[in-house]
């Protein structure tokens, strides 16, 4: 169809039904506050399923919310038939944290091409603190298919290591279901299941719960690098691109420590189609370990 008869965009109220239908966005209790052309807004109440030990949000349902806004304004522009919509481009950066309480995302159109979408982002609670923001290219892709994704760089080892098991109990990795594989010497490798619940509206993996994983490993990947202890870490920024439609089956992220200073770590991460090894999502984890 010529880009002079496209459909035009979704309908704010048929957005809205889609959005809070998708299961991965009803199993983190996500709703739509407001969906306008060029802006949404989306209110999380606290779960400790979304959580960290402590109660603090984890790092990858911020990444979600940030990624679900941009590509939710990326839609309510873009012609109605110009799918597949990939989030080319993400740049979050975590600016606190968020200890058992609501959180907002709130997304704004930037400037909106033909294929391409720039949105800005920002996680905020009730009293309007800044949890996270993001910059955001959403690439519509207009039924075209790509070229075929690279192979991952991979990660051989099955050593979890001792953090492992006491990892994946941690309430949100947990509920997504991440397996460490592998942790150590800096390298690390996380195994996610297609689970129904965290699905999108296509039926393939949900491109915030591909964040989580990629931040996860990023952070594997600094843990396995830096060794055991009391210590304090958070992810300060995570950059990320898609490089395909992410899979209908299961995932796996691969993570390497490219660098090192005294407390901060910067880790490539991939996530690849578990079946055939070719890369959907890559970036790098800018990551801190403190005393």
């Amino acid at each position: 169809m010529p880009a002079s008869e496209a459909l035009p965009p979704i309908e704010p109220e048929a957005l809205r039904r889609s959005l809070e239908s998708t299961p991965y966005v009803q199993g983190l209790g996500l709703s739509v506050e407001h969906v306008e052309a060029g802006r949404v807004r989306l209110t999380l109440p606290f779960s400790e399923g979304n959580s960290n030990p402590g109660g603090v949000l984890h790092g990858g349902v911020a990444a979600s919310l940030l990624a679900i806004g941009s590509r939710s304004v990326a839609r309510s522009v873009l012609a109605a038939d110009s799918a597949p919509w990939t989030l080319g481009q993400l740049q979050v950066n975590y600016l606190s944290a968020a200890r058992e309480e609501t959180v907002h995302a709130e997304a704004r159109l930037e400037r909106r091409g033909r294929a391409l979408v720039f949105v800005e982002t920002r996680v905020v609670t009730d009293d309007d603190t800044a949890i996270a923001a993001a910059t955001a290219v959403v690439r519509a892709g207009h039924g075209a298919e790509g070229g075929v994704p690279p192979t991952s760089f991979g990660c051989e080892g099955d050593t979890p290591g001792p953090m492992a098991a006491v990892l994946e109990k941690a309430p949100f990795m947990h509920r997504l279901g991440m397996k460490i594989e592998h942790m150590d010497e800096g390298r690390a490798r996380i195994r996610m299941p297609a689970r129904p619940e965290i699905l999108d509206e296509d039926g393939a993996i949900h491109d915030g719960a591909i964040l989580a994983l990629l931040d996860t490993a990023g952070a594997m990947a600094s843990w396995a690098e830096n060794g055991i202890g009391r210590y304090r870490a958070s992810t300060a920024s995570l950059q990320a691109q898609a490089l395909a439609p992410t899979p209908q089956g299961d995932v796996v992220a691969h993570a390497r420590c490219a660098h090192r200073d005294r407390e901060m770590f910067w880790a490539e991460t991939e996530v690849a189609d578990a079946a055939t090894g070719r890369v959907t999502n890559r970036g790098t984890v800018f990551y801190r370990i403190t005393e």
